[in-house]
C-alpha cells in the first residue's frame, strides 16, 4: 500500500503482525517503553515510508491496526524509552528492530557500527546512545501469507515413542552434495521432501528427522572477519521466521510443503528450537530486537550490575523464562511451528535455561512446562530437552513428562565401553538397559531418554574411532574450542590411515556402537552421515564450517569400508522385530518363565554369570547379554544374546543354553560374515574379533516382522 497510513486501535492478540483479510494488526509487548513506532517500508525494504506510533497500550501490550495492508507489507519497529544501562534499559529509536514474532524477514543482516546501541565503540555505562540509523543493515519484517490449516493437510504420522527412530540432520549439509537432488534446491527444505531423500530415510528405518535450527539466525562478527559463517544456526534473531536461505527463494509455504511430503511418507519432523538466548549477545552486542524492545524484561540481568547480562547460555545473554512476556513469546513461537508449519515436535536447546525460576534455579514446574502441559496442541507432540546449559552440570532426569531428554551419559558410557576402557562394563550395561539410575523415578521409563552415541556437537562416529584428540585448527580459536574429552580412540594412528586392518577394526567399532544404540532401551537418535562414516577430520566443534567438512559425502556409498547403511538398516530392523528394546519399563532381573530364566542376564565370555567381583574386574572388557522377552504373538518370550568384545584381541564366547532354546540363529555380525543360514548350537563356542559384536536370536531370522509393527519401505 502507498498510504495514507492511518492506524486504528486494533487488538492485543495475537502477538506479531497478522492479516485478517482487510488489514494488518500489529501487537508487541514492552513494559518500559514510552512509545513504539510501526515503521513501514517499500517492497524492497530500502526506503522507509512512514513511522506510525502504535495508538493503544493495554497493560504491557502495544497494538494498532493498518486498514488495507496485507501480506507482503515490509516493516520494522522503533521503540522510545530510557537509555540507562545502569538500570537495565537500552532503548534507542535510532535502531530499527525486528518484531520478535515476525514470520518472515526480507534482506540479510550486515555488520556495521550503526547496529550498536551505544556510542564510542565500547559499551561503557557512561557511553551515550548511538544516533546512527541501523535500518540499512538489518533485515526487515514481512507480513506473511497465511498457511493452509492443518485440517486440510496430510495427517501427522504420530509414531509412538517406542517405535520412534530419530535422525538428526542439518538442512543444508544433508542434501548439499546429494547427486540425485536437483542442484537448484540442494541445501533447502524442498530437498528434504524429494523422492531420493525420502526413500533413503525410509530404507534406513528412520521415523523422524530432527532438524538443526530452522529459525532465522545471523553470523557472529568475529566469524565474518575470519571469512567464516555460523553454520549450525544457534544464533537466532527471529524465532518464528524460517531461515531464508533454507527456503530457496520461497516463503514459509516451502517449509510447510516439505513437512506435508514427509508426513505423506510417514516421517515426522522435529525442529531444534533456540529459545534460551538471542544473537544480540552481551553488553557489547548489537541492538536488533529484544534488547531495544525492553531489555530489562526479556533478558536476565545481573542483580547488582543490571548493565551486565547473566550469560548462562555461553552466547552472551540469557532470556528470562520467569517473565510473562517471555513465556508469551515462547508459547506463540511453539504454536506457530506446530499449528501452522505443522511440525511434530521440538528439541529444546539448552533446555535447563527455559525452566529457570526467578532465583535462577532449575524448576521442573516452571511456567513454560506448565504452559505446554495446558495446551492440547503442544503437549502431545514430541518434546525433547537438552538437559544442560553452559553454567551448570545440568538436570538430566529432572524434566517433567511428557518432555523427553537427550541422554548424554549414554553417549559417554557407550563410547568408553567400546573404546575398551577398564571397568566400563557396569555403566554400559546400565545404559543398554535404559538408564534406570537416571530415569527410574517419578513415573519415568526408559523411553524418557533419547539415546545417542553422536550428535551435531562433538565428533562424528567415524572420528570417535579415528582421533584421540580434537583437531579444530580450522576454527578461529587456536584449537581451544570444543570439548577436550571425547571418549574416543584412534586405534594407534591419528586420522586417516591406509592400514586395512586398522580400517576394519574401526569399522567394526562403528558398527558395534550403532547396533548397541539400536538395541538399547530408550529412544535411539542417529547423527546424519554416521552411516556413511562421515568425518570432520577431528573437528569436534564444526559450528562455523559451512563446507565439505560438515556436508554429507555421498560418494561413501561406493566405498564398502565407509558405507554402513546395510548394517544400520538391519540393526533398526531388529529393533522393530524384537520388542525388548522398545519396552517402556526397566529390567528387573525377574523370572520370566523358568526359575533360572530372567528378563536379562549378564555373563562373562565363558558363560558364567557376572558377579560383583566381575563387574569390578579391570582386566575384563568383554560382555555377554541374554535377554528374554517380553515378546508378542508368536515371538512370546523370544530370547536374544549379545556377544560384545570391545577389546584389542579376539575373544571366545560360550553360548548360553537356556531352557526351551534349541539353537541360536545369527541375526547381526559386525565381522560381516555370512548370516543368512548361520545356526549355532547352545553351549557351543564362537570367536568374536576385536571390537566386534554378534547378535543371536533363538528364532529363525527368516520369520517376518510382526504385523503390528510399521515397517519403512523404499
Amino acid at each position: 500500500m502507498n498510504g495514507p497510513f492511518v492506524l486504528a486501535a486494533g487488538a492485543p492478540e495475537p502477538l506479531g503482525a497478522h492479516w485478517d483479510g482487510h488489514g494488518v494488526n500489529l501487537s508487541v509487548v514492552s513494559r518500559h517503553a514510552q512509545s513504539i513506532e510501526w515503521c513501514v517500508f517499500d517492497e524492497t525494504g530500502e526506503r522507509e515510508l512512514a513511522r506510525l506510533p502504535l495508538p493503544v497500550r493495554d497493560g504491557d501490550i502495544w497494538h494498532g491496526y493498518l486498514e488495507g495492508a496485507g501480506p507482503g507489507l515490509v516493516y520494522g519497529l522503533r521503540v522510545h524509552g530510557p537509555y540507562d544501562p545502569c538500570r537495565g534499559h537500552r532503548f534507542n529509536p535510532h535502531k530499527l528492530l525486528i518484531d520478535p514474532c515476525a514470520r518472515a524477514l526480507l534482506g540479510m543482516f550486515t555488520w556495521d557500527d550503526a547496529v550498536f546501541g551505544y556510542a564510542g565503540g565500547t559499551p561503557d555505562v557512561a557511553s551515550a546512545m548511538d544516533e546512527r540509523d541501523s535500518a540499512p543493515f538489518v533485515p526487515k519484517c514481512v507480513v506473511a501469507t497465511p498457511l493452509s490449516p492443518l485440517s486440510e493437510r496430510p495427517a501427522r504420522p504420530r509414531t509412538p515413542w517406542n517405535d520412534t527412530v530419530i535422525y538428526e540432520l542439518h538442512v543444508k549439509g544433508f542434501t548439499q552434495s546429494h547427486p540425485a537432488v536437483p542442484e537448484a534446491i540442494r541445501g533447502t527444505v524442498a530437498a528434504l521432501a524429494t523422492p531420493p531423500i525420502i526413500a533413503y530415510l525410509r530404507q534406513l528405518g528412520v521415523t523422524a528427522i530432527e532438524c538443526m535450527p530452522m529459525a532465522a539466525f545471523i553470523d557472529e562478527r568475529h566469524l565474518v572477519r575470519h571469512g567464516l559463517t555460523n553454520y549450525w544456526g544457534y544464533n537466532p534473531i527471529a524465532p518464528m521466521a524460517v531461515h531464508a536461505p533454507y527456503l530457496g527463494g520461497g516463503d514459509a509455504r516451502a517449509m510447510a510443503d516439505a513437512v506435508d511430503r514427509l508426513h505423506d511418507a510417514g516421517i515426522e519432523v522435529i525442529v531444534d528450537i533456540v529459545l534460551n538466548h538471542t544473537a544480540e549477545g552481551g553488553a557489547d552486542g548489537p541492538t536488533l530486537t529484544l534488547r531495544g524492545l525492553d531489555n530489562a524484561v526479556y533478558y536476565r540481568l545481573q542483580e547488582q550490575h543490571p548493565e551486565r547480562y547473566v550469560d548462562a547460555s555461553g552466547c552472551g545473554n540469557t532470556l528470562d523464562p520467569s517473565e510473562a512476556a517471555v513465556i508469551a513469546l515462547f508459547h506463540a513461537t511453539l504454536r506457530y511451528w506446530a499449528c501452522e508449519i505443522g511440525v511434530d515436535g521440538f528439541r529444546f536447546d539448552l533446555a535447563t535455561l527455559l525452566g529457570r525460576s526467578e532465583t535462577g534455579a532449575f524448576d521442573a514446574d516452571a511456567p513454560l512446562w506448565r504452559t505446554i502441559a495446558a495446551d492440547p496442541d503442544l503437549r502431545d507432540l514430541k518434546l525433547i530437552a537438552e538437559p544442560w546449559d553452559a553454567s551448570t552440570s545440568g538436570a538430566l532426569g529432572s524434566f517433567p513428562p511428557p518432555i523427553r531428554e537427550w541422554n548424554g551419559r549414554y553417549r559417554d558410557d557407550i563410547r568408553r565401553f567400546w573404546r575398551g576402557d577398564a571397568c566400563a562394563r557396569g555403566a554400559m550395561a546400565t545404559r543398554l538397559a535404559g538408564s534406570s539410575d537416571v530415569f527410574d523415578h517419578g513415573g519415568r521409563g526408559p523411553l524418557h531418554g533419547v539415546n545417542y552415541v553422536t550428535c551435531h556437537d562433538g565428533f562424528t562416529l567415524a572420528d570417535v574411532t579415528s582421533y584421540a584428540v580434537r583437531h579444530n585448527e580450522a576454527n578461529p580459536y587456536d584449537n581451544h574450542d570444543g570439548s577436550p574429552e571425547n571418549w574416543s580412540s584412534n586405534g594407534g594412528e591419528e586420522g586417516d590411515t591406509p592400514d586395512e586392518a586398522l580400517r576394519l577394526t574401526r569399522r567394526r567399532r562403528r558398527c558395534a556402537m550403532l547396533a548397541t544404540l539400536a538395541l538399547s532401551r530408550g529412544v535411539p537418535m542417529v547423527l546424519a552421515g554416521d552411516e556413511l562414516s562421515r568425518t570432520q577430520h577431528g573437528n569436534n566443534n564444526a559450528f562455523c564450517q559451512d563446507n565439505a567438512m560438515s556436508w554429507l559425502d555421498w560418494t561413501a556409498i561406493d566405498d564398502p569400508m565407509r558405507d554402513l547403511r546395510p548394517w544400520l538398516a538391519r540393526a533398526l530392523q531388529l529393533r522393530r522385530r524384537f520388542r525388548f528394546p522398545r519396552v517402556d519399563a526397566f529390567f528387573r532381573g525377574a523370572t520370566a518363565i523358568h526359575v533360572d530364566d530372567r528378563d536379562i542376564r549378564w555373563s562373562e565370555p565363558d558363560g558364567s554369570e557376572l558377579d560383583s567381583a566381575g563387574w569390578a574386574d579391570p582386566a575384563e572388557r568383554a560382555l555377554g547379554v541374554l535377554v528374554t522377552g517380553p515378546g508378542e504373538g508368536d515371538a512370546a518370550n523370544e530370547r536374544i544374546f549379545l556377544a560384545l568384545n570391545p577389546g584389542e584381541h579376539e575373544r571366545t564366547f560360550r553360548l548360553p543354553a537356556p531352557p526351551g532354546t534349541e539353537a541360536w540363529f545369527v541375526v547381526l555380525d559386525a565381522d560381516r560374515r555370512p548370516t543368512a543360514a548361520a545356526v549355532l548350537a547352545c553351549g557351543s563356542e564362537v570367536s568374536i574379533p576385536p571390537t566386534g559384536m554378534l547378535v543371536l536370536s533363538d528364532s529363525d531370522p527368516a520369520r517376518p516382522l510382526l504385523a503390528a509393527t510399521r515397517v519403512a519401505t523404499p
